[in-house]
């Protein structure tokens, strides 16, 4: 079943690592829990950087060779050699800024993603009463470790969920919990961002790290509804997206929550990013205005 809930039981696993409490760690050993996620991006990247690089070289080598086959053509064109010299500088230019947005994808998809993850667990102002937490779009689970790494920190009783669209995804941040030793405070389920399968005003805090973007505009405006939706009253919402944080702060004020904050924009997998952060009024009286906003 689609909603299946995937019970947080021990298993072994072969890396071992402290707890998830937060802090700075070298990219090796982030890699060894959570992997990149964006190997076949890289792969590709560097694999087309290799043929620009490749054609770079070649023409390096054989200009003279490549001159004389097209002087035959056109003898004597200073347009012939200027072109042929101008297609070997812009493949390396190109091998170039391939090599760097495959750098810069993995360096997002590792440091830059722990440490975000790390501000989105800063941008709540206080975690001591903090019973129940939901991970949207968990994915490959660092968000939900730092997660619960504070829940753990903070020595509560607070659990986190975290939701993935397919099982496969929900059993892998599982296990990566338990190495990461914060398991027992993380269950995982899958389940459907814009229809979120939980009751109205049911978790302290909700998070969301780079899933909403995925979305069509309708139907990320629906999951982003669905965020407010299942948030307690005066319980605090954290998204981190691409490209998407003014459009979410705009949708968030539309529909009357309180302290939208947007971060400084960072870059992140080759375009801005930003982390917006809200409140749910608790008062009840503003139910109508956000209900009413979520298909729009």
């Amino acid at each position: 079943m689609a909603d299946r809930i995937l019970k947080s039981g021990r298993r072994r696993f072969s890396v071992e690592l402290s707890p998830c409490g937060g802090g700075r760690r070298d990219w090796r050993q982030i890699y060894a829990v959570y992997g990149t996620g964006e190997a076949h991006t890289i792969a590709f990247l560097l694999v087309l950087a290799a043929v620009f690089a490749a054609m770079s070289l070649l023409l390096l080598v054989y200009f003279s060779l490549a001159l004389e086959l097209l002087d035959r053509i056109r003898p004597r064109s200073v347009a012939t050699r200027f072109l042929l010299g101008s297609a070997g500088s812009l493949a390396a230019f190109f091998s170039a800024c391939l090599v760097f947005a495959a750098g810069s994808v993995l360096h997002s998809s590792l440091a830059l993603h722990w440490e975000m993850a790390q501000r989105m667990v800063q941008a709540v102002p206080d975690w001591s009463a903090v019973r129940s937490v939901l991970d949207v779009g968990c994915g490959r689970g660092m968000l939900l470790n730092a997660v619960a790494g504070r829940l753990e920190k903070e020595r509560t009783s607070g659990r986190v969920v975290g939701l993935a669209p397919r099982r496969d995804q929900a059993v892998a941040a599982l296990r990566r919990a338990w190495a990461e030793g914060v398991g027992d405070r993380v269950t995982c389920r899958e389940g459907d961002a814009r229809r979120l399968p939980f009751p109205d005003d049911y978790f302290d805090v909700v998070v969301s790290a780079v899933h909403l973007s995925e979305m069509a505009a309708p139907e990320r405006a629906r999951g982003l509804g669905e965020l407010v939706r299942v948030l307690k009253p005066g319980g605090t919402g954290v998204v981190w997206d691409l490209a998407l944080g003014p459009e979410y702060a705009h949708r968030l004020r539309e529909m009357r929550m309180d302290e939208v904050r947007v971060s400084d924009p960072v870059t992140a997998y080759l375009v801005t990013s930003h982390i917006v952060s809200f409140r749910k009024p608790a008062a009840a009286g503003g139910a109508t205005e956000w209900r009413a906003t979520i298909a729009l």
